[in-house]
């Protein structure tokens, strides 16, 4: 069991729904929980079938060198680099409008 956080933004209602089934919702769109690697996965995969244009993060504890890991669904300006085997997190830039 470890420490699971899930953020979504502009997600459906079903998937912040089954959220709900395995995790508080502690404020809108975020959620956490202690849950198993299994469980974890299979959350994951309901957030890939789910999300539709929304996008999510989920990050848990683990026995890393930061101590965390985290995957990350749909288009977001913050992206995941790998930097010598330490996750970062890389801004795009902002689109002019």
């Amino acid at each position: 069991m470890s420490m699971l956080v899930v953020v979504t933004e502009n997600v459906p209602p079903r998937l912040r729904g089954r959220l709900a089934v395995w995790l508080l919702e502690v404020r809108a769109g975020v959620y956490i929980g202690d849950t198993s690697k299994r469980i974890r996965e299979m959350i994951w995969e309901q957030v890939s079938e789910l999300a539709e244009e929304g996008n999510v993060v989920m990050a848990w504890a683990t026995n890393t060198e930061s101590g965390f890991d985290f995957q990350t669904y749909g288009e977001n300006r913050r992206i995941p680099v790998d930097l010598d085997g330490l996750r970062l997190v890389s801004f795009l830039p902002v689109e002019n409008q």
